[in-house]
């Protein structure tokens, strides 16, 4: 059931930062990067590998100080971005004018495009903390010509907000021994809080279409 809610073995956070072994900051940094500005980066577990990243730093596991890993996750989010913005203004509307795959797929451009709509600038921030949102929204601000420096802006506030707050939860979480004992509960856990909003806006919506406002 734990496997089940996390993935595939080889995508476990725990797993992923086991086998880089020395490089699991170097790795972790590259991950980042990739789901933040890398189309094809959606899939990766960005919350939990981040929130675990933090649980390794309290337990030792991982001996970088936690400043400098929270500075160089934040910096990875932050270009990872750029890149993606880079990307979406100079390729335009055609880098989204893909063939259904199992890969890209339709419909997360569509997820996203809507976020986008409802949130506006905002979204850059929010888009932060939920999955495969953040991985497209940064290219999607690019096709729409966002003024980059408002979009570098609110760029820099999430990174921080995502990368070094879920990291910093997860050293301080990290404290307690029942977070120590039950550490896949608590990746269940933070997956179930990253996708929190999807959920609430699909409740939202479904009870929008059921008791239609307006007049009679």
């Amino acid at each position: 059931m734990t496997a089940l809610a996390l993935g595939p073995e080889w995508l476990k956070p725990d797993t992923i930062l086991t086998w880089l072994g020395p490089w699991a900051l170097v790795g972790l940094a590259l991950i980042i990067f990739a789901e933040c500005g890398l189309l094809l980066g959606f899939f990766l577990p960005g919350d939990s590998l981040l929130f675990t990243a933090g649980l390794f730093v309290a337990s030792g596991a991982i001996r970088t100080p936690l400043w400098v890993m929270c500075l160089l996750l934040v910096a990875s989010a932050v270009l990872g971005n750029a890149t993606g913005y880079w990307i979406g203004r100079s390729a335009g509307p055609a880098v989204f004018d893909k063939p259904q795959s199992r890969l890209f797929k339709p419909h997360h451009v569509a997820k996203t495009q809507e976020f986008f709509d409802r949130y506006g600038n905002r979204a850059i921030v929010l888009g932060r903390f939920v999955p495969i949102v953040r991985t497209f929204i940064t290219v999607m601000a690019g096709v729409g010509r966002m003024e980059p420096r408002r979009y570098l802006t609110y760029s820099f506030i999430g990174g921080v907000a995502w990368a070094a707050g879920v990291t910093l939860l997860g050293f301080w979480l990290g404290q307690f021994a029942f977070v120590k004992a039950n550490i896949e509960l608590m990746l269940i856990a933070i997956v179930f809080i990253s996708v929190l909003p999807v959920i609430i806006e699909v409740v939202r919506a479904r009870r929008g279409r059921t008791h239609p406002t307006g007049p009679a």
